[in-house]
């Protein structure tokens, strides 16, 4: 059969079949065997994590390649490590970002999430005790991290073989965690939903600081802005506090 037949056939096949749609209570991986290139589609419910990387293209035209690939294994190997002591779920490297899932519709799932960020913040961005003490040589790291919760759903992309398929994630929380991630500034390197916000456990949410007359103080670590998502304005909440590792 011609590639153009071939491909045509395909597409026919997948716009023409139903989606088949399995609920799990895991983060599938890519050699899930429920997860084929027919019509089927996994879906759980977690919080989405995303990562990236600011200003990778001035610290790709300030090192050489080398040096660029080992900041970049640096930071990865840094969220990996982390997540992975939460058991949170890192599964897509998209050149300078990756998500992270936690599977799980408690409010200590969401809260976990929010744990990981203020963790990866503390090892990347901690002047005295994180990895950037090791990379002052070199490039202070940048990098945004965007959480929201809810509805996941995954398929399998591409075509057999090892090197031509992935999976694709699909779904608001996927979607906004990005955007949020985007919204976050230094030194808020982090930000997250509103959802988030408000299913957040005590922990995650409120902080102690001294006050003026050297007191502990009960205080909200988050402060409320807005941004736009899907062309209507919401509120999100950013932090600049970390979680010691």
């Amino acid at each position: 059969m011609a590639l153009k037949d071939d491909i045509k056939s395909k597409v026919k096949a997948i716009l023409d079949e139903r989606l088949v749609v399995t609920d799990v209570t895991y983060v599938p991986k890519l050699d899930d065997p429920k997860l084929t290139f027919g019509n089927t589609g996994l879906k759980f419910t977690g919080s989405s994590l995303f990562i990236d990387i600011r200003g990778s293209t001035s610290v790709l035209n300030t090192h050489n390649k080398p040096v660029v690939a080992k900041l970049h294994m640096a930071f990865f190997h840094t969220i990996v490590k982390i997540a992975n002591s939460l058991e949170g779920n890192v599964r897509s490297f998209n050149g300078d970002s990756s998500l992270i899932f936690f599977q799980g519709n408690l409010k200590a799932t969401l809260s976990t999430a929010v744990k990981c960020a203020m963790q990866i913040k503390y090892m990347i961005d901690n002047s005295e005790d994180g990895i950037n003490e090791l990379l002052k040589k070199y490039s202070k790291l940048n990098f945004g991290i965007g959480i929201d919760h809810g509805n996941i759903l995954c398929t399998k992309v591409g075509v057999g073989g090892n090197h031509n398929r992935d999976i694709f994630w699909i779904g608001n929380p996927v979607n906004k965690s990005t955007v949020l991630g985007d919204n976050s500034k230094a030194p808020n390197h982090i930000a997250i939903s509103s959802y988030v916000y408000s299913n957040l456990l005590d922990w995650a949410k409120y902080g102690t600081k001294k006050n003026y007359w050297g007191q502990d103080e009960k205080v909200d670590m988050w402060t409320k802005g807005t941004f736009i998502y899907n062309g209507k304005y919401e509120d999100f909440y950013t932090t600049s506090w970390h979680w010691k590792v």
